[in-house]
């Protein structure tokens, strides 16, 4: 069921770039301490699986490099982290900071799915622009980089994540005591 924060009639001002960027970075943070703990419990499973022994055999031999297995399950951690969030309270750790939150335009805490879609939209868009710079050079984030500023920049309060799950990122007000 979902949360509701707000009443529908309340609307709130829409999150401005600034502090969308900042909330970014601060999750960015975040996320490389989760992705480096997803990563050690990997490594712990697939060692014990397949043996201490062995798995440094396959692990110096580069036999490990590239393990599409460890590319889901980050993926996969990073999703459950972020929607974990987004639907609980609408805002992860780098939003609360900032006071912004996702919602639905009635107020309402967003859905599993309405996460999946953000969450997706945004990864497709930040592979293939770091695909791209990769096999072509870095002369393509001059393409790339306004699609990655698109995801995010809201014009009309409403990102290119915003419009396609379905939801807002607002400004919190303050707590009246």
């Amino acid at each position: 069921m979902p949360r509701r924060f707000h009443d529908a009639e309340e609307l709130l001002p829409p999150a401005t770039f600034l502090k969308r960027a900042l909330a970014i970075i601060y999750d960015g943070l975040i996320s490389i301490a989760v992705l480096l703990v997803a990563t050690w419990i990997y490594t712990v499973i697939g060692g014990w699986f397949t043996g201490w022994d062995k798995f440094e055999e396959m692990a110096e031999a580069g036999q490990l490099a590239g393990d599409p297995g460890l590319t889901f399950a980050l993926f996969l951690t990073l999703y459950l982290f972020f929607a974990y969030f987004w639907t609980r309270i609408g805002q992860t750790l780098g939003m609360q900071v900032w006071r912004i939150r996702i919602e639905n335009l009635d107020g309402t805490s967003v859905s599993w799915s309405q996460a999946l879609r953000r969450y997706v939209t945004a990864a497709a868009v930040i592979f293939l622009t770091l695909l791209a710079s990769y096999y072509v050079g870095a002369i393509t984030l001059i393409i790339t980089l306004p699609a990655v500023l698109a995801l995010f920049f809201p014009i009309n309060g409403l990102s290119v994540t915003d419009r396609l799950s379905g939801s807002v990122v607002v400004q919190v007000p303050k707590e009246s005591k």
